[in-house]
């Protein structure tokens, strides 16, 4: 595939994420982010969000599977930072899940928050298949000698 219909794909794409919620605004601000002199900025950006997500929910999982009482002040500490960190890269459909999740924390609903949990973890690892998809697609655009081009949109 030559480089202007990888970039064109890669355009078509990234779009969609926007469109379908995965990502927002926040995300395409990380991009003007990168340029020469930091080629992998994104990438090491969302790859830290990527461990961090992972431990959290890790985290939750144990939170929330304790037999002696949920601790509902330290479930919403991890949800209060899996919200921020996905909200930092643009991740809009798993800070969404966060909000109604520390709903649920407020009201010490353990049996909602465990549904939560649930869609939190899929939203995370559904945008995160996609976001390797795109940085896969970058990939082969930088090793067939193309740039990633700017991408603006109006919300």
């Amino acid at each position: 595939m030559e480089v202007g219909q990888m970039q064109r794909q890669w355009v078509d794409y990234t779009k969609s994420l926007v469109f379908e919620g995965f990502l927002d605004g926040q995300f395409l601000q990380l991009q003007q982010l990168q340029d020469e002199n930091n080629p992998d900025f994104v990438v090491e950006v969302v790859s830290l969000f990527f461990e961090d997500s992972e431990r959290l929910l890790n985290d939750l999982t144990f939170a929330l599977d304790q037999n002696g009482g949920v601790d509902f002040k330290k479930v919403d500490a991890h949800v209060h930072q899996l919200k921020g960190s996905s909200s930092s890269i643009g991740a809009q459909r798993v800070k969404n899940c966060c909000v109604a999740f520390r709903n649920f924390c407020e009201e010490q609903n353990t049996d909602a928050c465990l549904r939560c949990l649930q869609q939190v973890k899929q939203e995370y690892c559904l945008a995160k298949n996609k976001l390797e998809t795109l940085f896969r697609l970058e990939q082969q655009i930088m090793a067939a000698g193309g740039s990633i081009p700017m991408i603006e949109l109006s919300f």
